[in-house]
């Protein structure tokens, strides 16, 4: 662990992207164009309150390209898998969006739409690119996972747009806040919801009853999962009140235990060499480590580097301050082990090992009132149950 230490201690911030003080807007989520193996990505993109897309040069952050599209809150922005050059977007105004970054016209690509009154709060793109993803908001007594071909999508918004392949209904009772493929098998995608459950499905089954794979209980509202270990076969959860869960999938059908990690509340857990611990942001699985990561911040900006050990999550170091408000999101490159991070002060700031920062000016501060808080539920206190 002393290298992969090393690699988080010596981050320093390389660039910050410049905003006009007067056009302050929230970045509330980023995703890297992916490259071959042993390249680092060369496009980042970000989506902001204001409902745009801005796309910037990985290396310089220089504003490449601005698209707005959207007419209500974005959820979520993901890179094509096999395709650098395409973007896709989803949001709470009914559709999914994709985008040629290539292109000199900021006009959509592709329109996916779905059923009457959907407001998409979470997507996500399968790692062959051939399924689109994306879970709704509840609707009276409604929540769906929406599925298209991504190939099917028409490039004129119009009432004719291409359906969708289908949807699932039975699994969720409230607002569906993640999606995320499996990254090497394309049949196999997780959900996590308001509602507190994580269900894991394989897609290649004819009906969603026999797609549930197995169904994982965090206890409360779910605000970000993802996928660890070296065949993938576990599934981490972060939640709303900052509980921390991680279920190896390898055990469904045997004896050991699925539950590897349970922690209600890492706030009261940990404790920081620097800062307060008030958040936390998302996680990533280091191939090359065989780690899984978190990173946690304060409301000030400070960001944390949590490491996943047996009986929990472990401080590992804090980097000097980048953002002067809650960082919302982040995305790791294990190519060149750099680190990009965006937030509610509107700055997007490239991380480096032993970087030195080459832009100047103040960094501009932002008081206004977050809205990083969403409710909460509490739930039965069974944290999971196999399909089998």
């Amino acid at each position: 662990m002393e290298e992969i230490e090393r690699w988080f201690h010596d981050l320093r911030i390389a660039k910050r992207s410049t905003q006009k003080t007067d056009d302050l807007t929230y970045l509330l989520d980023i995703d890297c164009s992916k490259s071959p193996t042993g390249q680092s990505s060369h496009l980042v993109a970000v989506s902001c309150s204001n409902h745009c897309i801005r796309v910037y040069n990985k290396q310089t952050l220089a504003l490449v390209q601005q698209f707005q599209g959207h007419s209500a809150p974005i959820s979520g922005i993901r890179f094509a898998q096999t395709n650098s050059q395409l973007l896709y977007s989803a949001s709470c105004d009914g559709t999914l969006k994709c985008w040629d970054v290539r292109s000199s016209s900021t006009d959509a690509a592709q329109i996916f739409k779905g059923y009457p009154n959907n407001a998409f709060t979470s997507f996500d793109i399968s790692c062959d690119d051939l399924v689109i993803c994306a879970g709704t908001e509840k609707i009276k007594e409604d929540t769906y996972m929406v599925f298209w071909d991504a190939r099917s999508g028409t490039n004129t918004d119009c009432p004719g747009a291409q359906e969708p392949l289908g949807v699932y209904s039975e699994t969720h009772n409230n607002d569906i806040t993640q999606v995320r493929f499996h990254p090497s098998n394309p049949n196999m995608v997780a959900s996590g919801s308001l509602d507190g459950l994580v269900n894991i499905f394989d897609i290649s089954q004819e009906t969603e009853d026999d797609a549930l794979l197995a169904t994982c209980n965090s206890d409360s509202s779910v605000n970000f999962i993802g996928w660890s270990g070296k065949q993938h076969q576990q599934i981490f959860c972060l939640t709303h009140d900052e509980g921390f869960f991680l279920w190896d999938l390898a055990h469904l059908h045997n004896d050991k235990p699925i539950t590897l990690v349970k922690m209600q509340d890492a706030r009261e857990s940990l404790k920081l060499d620097s800062g307060s611990l008030e958040y936390l942001i998302g996680g990533f699985y280091h191939e090359k480590a065989d780690r899984l990561f978190v990173l946690g911040g304060s409301n000030m900006g400070k960001l944390h580097f949590l490491d996943c050990e047996t009986g929990g999550l472990a401080y590992m170091y804090s980097p000097r301050d980048g953002h002067s408000a809650i960082v919302r999101a982040f995305y790791w490159d294990p190519e060149d082990n750099s680190l990009l991070t965006c937030g509610e002060d509107s700055q997007l700031v490239l991380w480096k090992p032993n970087a030195i920062e080459t832009t100047t000016g103040n960094k501009p501060t932002m008081k206004l009132p977050s809205d990083l808080q969403k409710k909460m539920r509490v739930h039965g206190k069974s944290t999971y149950k196999s399909k089998k």
